[in-house]
C-alpha cells in the first residue's frame, strides 16, 4: 500500500489551514492520485450495488450507502477494521444521530483496491500535514441520493452540520440526471462562505469539521421522466 506523503497535496493542506475548506477539481485529483482509469472505473461502477439505508428518521427511501472503516498509526498505512456500526451524537446529526447505525460494509475488493488505497494515502497525506504524529480513525462512506419527479432526495437532510470529526473529505463520483446538490460551506455564526456544485468524477471538497460546517441542498431530476442520483464517497478521519 502507498504511503501517506506520497500524495500529499501542498495546496490543500495550506489552504486548509488558511480557511478551514478548499475544492479540489478533478483535473487536480486525477494529478494526485496516479490511479489507472480502469480502477477507478470500477470503483465509481461499484455504487450501483449499494443498499437502501434503513435509518432515516424521516422516513425516507432516497439514501443507498455502505460503510467501512479503518485506522492509521503515524507513518503507517490505514488497515481496515472489522465491520461496525457508525454512530453520531444528536448534537451533530439532530435528524439520525444518537444511535449505532449498521450499514452494508464496503465492498472487500472496493475497500482493498487501488482507487480507495490512493484516496486514503491522499487524505491521510493532508491531515498528516496538518496534525503531525496522530493516530487516525478513518470512515468511509458510499452515498447514493436518488430523486424522481415530486419526490425530491436530501444529500443532507439534518441540514448544514459539523459531522464531529477532525477532517471530511466528500468527492464526487457522479452525477446522473440531476439538479440542485449544491454544496454550501459556513462558519458557525451561519455565514456562507462558499457555494459551488462538484460536478465530474473526484471533484473533490475537503473541510476543517470543528472550523467550518457544510451541508449540500436538495436535489431533483433534470427530466422528470428519467432516473436521477447522486453519488459520492465521503471519507472522515477523527484523531484517536
Amino acid at each position: 500500500m502507498a504511503a501517506a506523503e506520497d500524495f500529499q497535496q501542498p495546496d490543500t493542506v495550506s489552504l486548509l489551514r488558511e480557511q478551514g475548506f478548499t475544492r479540489l477539481r478533478p483535473a487536480q485529483m486525477a494529478a494526485s492520485l496516479p490511479v489507472p482509469a480502469a480502477a477507478l472505473a470500477e470503483f465509481a461502477e461499484s455504487w450501483n450495488r449499494l443498499e437502501t439505508d434503513r435509518f432515516m428518521a424521516d422516513g425516507g427511501r432516497y439514501r443507498r450507502r455502505r460503510h467501512t472503516s479503518f485506522n492509521a498509526l503515524p507513518g503507517r498505512p490505514a488497515l481496515r477494521n472489522l465491520h461496525r456500526p457508525h454512530f453520531q451524537a444528536t448534537v451533530h446529526n439532530s435528524l439520525n444521530g444518537g444511535l449505532d447505525r449498521w450499514f452494508a460494509p464496503v465492498e472487500d475488493a472496493i475497500a482493498h483496491g487501488p482507487a480507495l488505497e490512493a484516496l486514503l494515502a491522499f487524505g491521510t497525506g493532508v491531515v498528516n500535514d496538518l496534525r503531525p504524529a496522530t493516530p487516525w480513525f478513518i470512515e468511509m462512506h458510499q452515498f447514493r441520493i436518488e430523486a424522481a419527479a415530486g419526490f425530491p432526495g436530501y444529500p443532507t437532510p439534518e441540514g448544514v452540520h459539523h459531522d464531529g470529526v477532525d477532517f471530511v473529505m466528500i468527492a464526487m463520483i457522479a452525477r446522473t440526471n440531476l439538479a440542485g446538490g449544491e454544496t454550501v460551506i459556513t462558519n458557525d455564526a451561519g455565514d456562507e462562505l462558499a457555494r459551488f456544485t462538484l460536478d465530474g468524477l473526484l471533484d473533490t471538497a475537503f473541510v476543517d469539521d470543528a472550523r467550518v460546517m457544510h451541508g449540500v441542498s436538495p436535489v431533483k431530476p433534470a427530466d422528470a421522466t428519467r432516473p436521477s442520483c447522486r453519488d459520492v464517497l465521503v471519507l472522515t478521519w477523527k484523531g484517536l
